[in-house]
């Protein structure tokens, strides 16, 4: 259990200690925690009520989005599993761990990697959101990761023995790679990264990866900034300006914009301070002209987010996403500690840590109201997930990047050899993360029915379609 973590100094990376004695020391955690332990999943009895953790989790949201939230989820179980990142962190925090602590994702599932351009214009496949990044014991990630699989496949109508064996193959990558990464120094880890196109080349599918491969093509050739400028902006006189969607892109009412707009001013004049300074110097050549309200992602709907556009003198564009940046839905059920109090750079570090290559613009900042934000690029050749194509051997093909991609985000910050050492190479700790996950897509699909019938009970508001 988590009141049972303990982050002692002996699983800690010790560079004095050799990789086979580290090695050593996970084989002999599996007399505390056996692998087998992993595959249970049994609620407890006093298990607080799901639709209660996601009333909590909405205490300060933007009241008038949060219909939009749960409209969001209530679209599938999958859906509801995508924004219940708090739900599940409750009960991870009731299931056996290792002790081993690392940097985590926190919100770990499978619509939360894909591939992107690093600054150097190379595209490899990463994690992509680290709202909710914390250090914590590494078998949640993995746990959270290979039950979104679960669900995901029951989505797609898959058996429930596809769905798996899903599951089993995020664990199984995850073994073999960090094997891998536990025969490599801390440099040549830290050089790693996933090529986007050599990944797809792995697949099985040769359709699938035609796809892909003209996806990639579109991506490398997109000039983001300024496609994006056309389609979502024009001139007013001579400040450029973001075109209003609502409810989803929209703009502060006329009476608060002007005073709304110094205060962004601000805001971004206190993150562009937290950048390098040669980012710095890049951004002094472009002024802000507007920003809007922007309603992203599904957990994140009713938080502060937004986009704002920047303008060269000579009229070149640049979009930047910024979003409210909470407490982790982890903090309150780890032992340990973070030294960020601002939320924002708890996250641009907790991406730095784990990603192999991080947004040039990626930087952090807070308003005179005590929220705090961070920024990154709106997009830069992001290649998404495509679920609704996926037949089953796509969805074993991307459990295996996934897990292949947590696994070197893991080695970065965690020790690869005790890592292997506990999990060893034999399919015991596979086979119980694969039952695990099962187990929990059930809970998940009976929390989700619960959040149905509290809407239709008025316990929460819901928007008509949009």
């Amino acid at each position: 259990m988590a009141d049972d973590f303990k982050d002692t100094s002996e699983n800690r990376f010790d560079p004095a200690v050799s990789k086979a004695e580290r090695f050593d020391k996970g084989v002999a955690i599996r007399k505390i925690t056996p692998r087998s332990a992993h595959q249970d999943w049994i609620p407890r009895e006093n298990r607080e009520d799901p639709v209660e953790i996601l009333i909590k989790t909405s205490t300060g949201r933007i009241e008038s989005l949060l219909p939009i939230r749960y409209r969001r989820m209530i679209e599938s179980p999958f859906a509801f599993f995508r924004g219940a990142a708090a739900i599940m962190a409750a009960d991870l925090a009731q299931t056996p761990n290792t002790g081993i602590n690392l940097q985590l994702c926190g919100d770990c599932h499978l619509m939360n990697f894909g591939g992107f351009a690093t600054p150097e214009r190379k595209l490899v496949f990463d994690i992509n959101d680290f709202d909710e990044t914390f250090p914590g014991p590494w078998e949640w990630d993995l746990k959270r990761l290979a039950v979104s699989f679960a669900i995901a496949g029951r989505w797609r109508k898959f058996s429930n023995k596809s769905c798996k064996e899903f599951a089993w193959n995020v664990a199984d990558s995850y073994k073999r790679h960090m094997l891998d990464y536990s025969k490599l120094s801390a440099l040549q880890i830290w050089y790693a990264d996933i090529d986007l196109a050599e990944l797809i080349e792995l697949g099985q599918d040769e359709e699938l990866k035609e796809f892909h491969h003209k996806r990639i093509k579109k991506a490398a050739e997109y000039t983001a900034h300024e496609k994006e400028f056309a389609k979502m902006s024009y001139l007013d006189g001579v400040r450029a300006r973001i075109k209003d969607e609502p409810p989803l892109i929209y703009h502060p009412s006329e009476n608060e914009e002007d005073q709304i707009l110094k205060e962004a001013e601000l805001v971004h004049k206190r993150y562009i301070e937290s950048l390098p300074e040669d980012k710095q110097v890049l951004l002094s050549r472009y002024s802000m002209h507007d920003f809007a309200i922007k309603v992203v992602g599904v957990g994140s709907v009713g938080t502060l987010c937004g986009i704002t556009l920047l303008m060269s003198a000579t009229g070149e564009p640049i979009f930047l996403q910024f979003k409210e940046a909470r407490q982790s839905v982890l903090q309150q059920h780890v032992k340990t500690k973070t030294k960020y109090k601002h939320q924002g750079e708890r996250i641009v570090m907790g991406q730095k840590l784990m990603q192999s290559a991080s947004d040039m613009f990626l930087g952090w900042t807070n308003d005179d109201k005590d929220r705090f934000f961070y920024i990154r690029q709106l997009r830069d050749a992001k290649v998404k997930p495509v679920l609704e194509i996926m037949k089953e051997q796509n969805m074993i093909d991307y459990a295996k990047a996934c897990g292949w991609a947590l696994a070197r985000a893991h080695a970065r910050s965690g020790d690869p050899s005790m890592l292997s050492g506990y999990i060893g190479k034999s399919d015991e700790f596979a086979h119980a993360i694969s039952k695990f996950s099962i187990l929990y897509a059930d809970q998940n699909e009976s929390d989700y029915n619960k959040m149905v019938e509290a809407i239709k009970e008025g316990r929460l508001p819901i928007a008509a379609e949009i």
